[in-house]
């Protein structure tokens, strides 16, 4: 399926806070198998200096996906759900995501190219607090299917 390229640099507005709380992290990091003490146990995640527990690398996809969903959703960028397939994620850390965090997300398309009847989509999903200090920059990439027509 063609996806216009001239939407890319297309920015959407931050998203509500989401609160990071033990619970939560603990929950992802059973369901991914991460095993780490820091994830489960507050006395070691502080043990190794974090003021709270500390998210697996890959947690912010829990937060961001609300904020991609907004570029998947608009309508002028026609992405048909249906037919896309999970190309690519890739995470920037300047700190960890820990327990306490309250975190907003700021999405823009940052790529869209189309190659043999395939668009391919690009995200970059700045994650921040709500006091703006940045946390980690989370860039996915779909590809929606092109018809066999």
């Amino acid at each position: 399926m063609s996806l216009d390229p001239s939407h890319t640099g297309r920015s959407y507005p931050p998203t509500a806070p989401y609160q990071v709380g033990r619970e939560k992290i603990r929950e992802f990091a059973t369901a991914i198998g991460a095993s780490d003490p820091a994830h489960h146990d507050l006395d070691a995640a502080r043990a190794l200096g974090h003021r709270d527990l500390v998210a697996p690398p890959t947690f912010p996809v829990v937060v961001a996906a609300a904020a991609g969903q907004r570029i998947f959703d608009d309508p002028e960028i026609g992405v048909d759900y249906s037919r896309v397939v999970h190309g690519d994620q890739r995470f920037a850390y300047t700190r960890p995501v820990v327990a306490g965090d309250e975190l907003v997300c700021a999405s823009a398309i940052e790529e869209i190219t189309n190659r043999a009847g395939h668009g391919f989509l690009t995200t970059r999903t700045e994650v921040t607090t709500t006091a703006g200090e940045p946390v980690v920059t989370v860039w996915s990439k779909i590809v929606v299917r092109g018809t066999e027509d």
